[in-house]
């Protein structure tokens, strides 16, 4: 049994990580201040005698006792870090800085949650590892990139000048039940835009494309990279190399829900990616992993959530609560 600490653990990605780990016999540390994350999420696992919660903000340092963490604490979504990107990159820099002294105090194993967003606006299709980006240093979106990016830096400083024992994992394009019903992001947009019948919005003409990686998938990967040995550091992107259409995506979810939403068009976003697609060669080879889930069938257990969630607490998905 290990003494796990999960960042940013009542997330989207957090809460199902949180659970996974309790169910190999481990104690789980879930250290959220709810800037994003749900404690609806992982209400269920209160009572769980290896499950502690600290509320806790990681710009400020923690001092505790474990044997790994998994570092996601950082708003993922446009919507989320643009309303406070100064903080955005606080949370980046100093959340990636107080983790990695916390690692090194307790010699614990730890993981960065990095995003594919580091390769910008890729002129490289699909991106590969050893790909350096193209990231606009001053645009909208910089707050998340940039301090995604300068998170990567400092954990490879702390690996070559402590020996700290990282993993460093590129997150593609991820859905699946409990995404926040505003974080912006196509897939909760159309799906709650077509269970309600209103317009499903499209940004430019629909030809930018995504690669969706189902929530299991990626957990499984994450788990997977951070069980291999200390002479694997990454980076390795870790996501669904099927490559879709902003536009074949609305029209599957209008399928599935057979709703009688209609699709209208808006300008493109400043800096908004036009091609995403992950080469997991690296993860295929040193995990033993590819993703299993195929998108529909990832979209329709997501439909089932938002259903249940505007069946059962509409408030909290118009924004209310």
């Amino acid at each position: 049994m290990k003494r796990i600490l999960v960042t940013g653990g009542s997330g989207f990605l957090g809460s199902w990580l949180c659970e996974k780990l309790l169910e190999k016999g481990n104690e789980v540390i879930c250290v959220d201040n709810f800037y994003t994350g749900a404690k609806r999420n992982i209400y269920h696992l209160l009572d769980h005698p290896r499950f502690e919660l600290i509320r806790h903000d990681v710009t400020f340092p923690l001092y505790v006792e474990c044997d790994e963490i998994y570092n996601l604490a950082c708003p993922a979504s446009p919507i989320h870090y643009q309303r406070d990107p100064a903080q955005t990159v606080k949370t980046c820099v100093h959340g990636a800085i107080n983790m990695l002294g916390l690692a090194k105090r307790v010699n614990a194993k730890i993981l960065q949650a990095s995003t594919s967003e580091v390769y910008g606006d890729p002129a490289v299709h699909p991106q590969v590892e050893e790909y350096w980006g193209n990231v606009n240093p001053i645009g909208m979106r910089s707050c998340y990139d940039e301090g995604k990016r300068c998170a990567e830096t400092l954990f490879n400083c702390y690996h070559m000048q402590n020996n700290t024992r990282i993993k460093i994992i590129r997150i593609f394009n991820t859905y699946g039940p409990r995404m926040h019903p505003h974080d912006g992001r196509v897939v909760s947009n159309f799906i709650l835009q077509a269970l309600q019948n209103q317009d499903i919005t499209i940004y430019g003409d629909g030809s930018q494309t995504r690669s969706f990686c189902y929530r299991d998938d990626l957990i499984d990967g994450m788990m997977r990279l951070m069980a291999t040995g200390d002479d694997v550091t990454g980076p390795i992107n870790v996501g669904n190399p099927g490559e879709f259409t902003i536009l074949q995506l609305a029209e599957n979810v209008i399928d599935l829900t057979n709703s009688k939403s209609k699709i209208i068009r808006m300008p493109l976003p400043s800096d908004d990616p036009k091609q995403r697609k992950p080469d997991i060669t690296k993860a295929e080879k040193v995990l033993n992993w590819h993703p299993t889930t195929p998108l529909r069938e990832g979209l329709t257990r997501t439909i089932e959530y938002f259903d249940g969630l505007l069946k059962s607490d509409p408030e909290f998905c118009r924004g209310e609560e």
